[in-house]
């Protein structure tokens, strides 16, 4: 489905899933396999800003925890119970409940499913160029370029 081919709304389930942007190493990979996202607001050919329907099978993560230095970050539980692990714990969340997180506060998150059925949400952020993600736990280092494509190394700049 082109952008150009949409002027109305869509079924966003119906929307094809989205493949991973990068190739993370062991064991991450692994734990992100269960992560399918729908990229809606590419759908609509939107620029500014980037809105996921994400699902999450059992034992599966969002990401690596992470925060971003630029941009902004919004989370919207649909189904399913994810765990939000911030700096500051782990709170069980639940359909209807949301979080945001400002960019450049040094909050680094991740939904991880730890229940026995599928998570779905939305995500939606900005797409601000130059942003950088830092992963406190992992010796891994994202920089999005001014095309928004992402390069990932290690935290001294190395490649993978």
């Amino acid at each position: 489905m082109s952008k150009d081919d949409v002027s109305g709304p869509v079924d966003a389930a119906s929307t094809p899933a989205r493949g991973p942007l990068m190739v993370f190493p062991e064991p991450l990979a692994s734990l992100m396999s269960g992560r399918e996202r729908r990229a809606l607001g590419d759908v609509f050919g939107l620029t500014r800003f980037g809105v996921n329907l994400t699902r999450l099978a059992p034992g599966s993560i969002s990401a690596a925890r992470h925060f971003h230095s630029l941009q902004d970050e919004f989370l919207y539980v649909l189904e399913g119970t994810p765990s939000l692990v911030t700096n500051g714990g782990e709170v069980l969340l639940g359909p209807g409940m949301c979080v945001g997180f400002k960019a450049g506060t040094g909050d680094a998150h991740h939904l991880v499913n730890r229940s026995g059925v599928d998570v779905l949400y939305l995500e939606i952020g900005d797409r601000t160029s130059d942003d950088s993600v830092t992963y406190p736990d992992d010796d891994i280092a994202l920089v999005a370029g001014a095309e928004g494509r992402w390069s990932i190394t290690h935290k001294d700049g190395s490649s993978y």
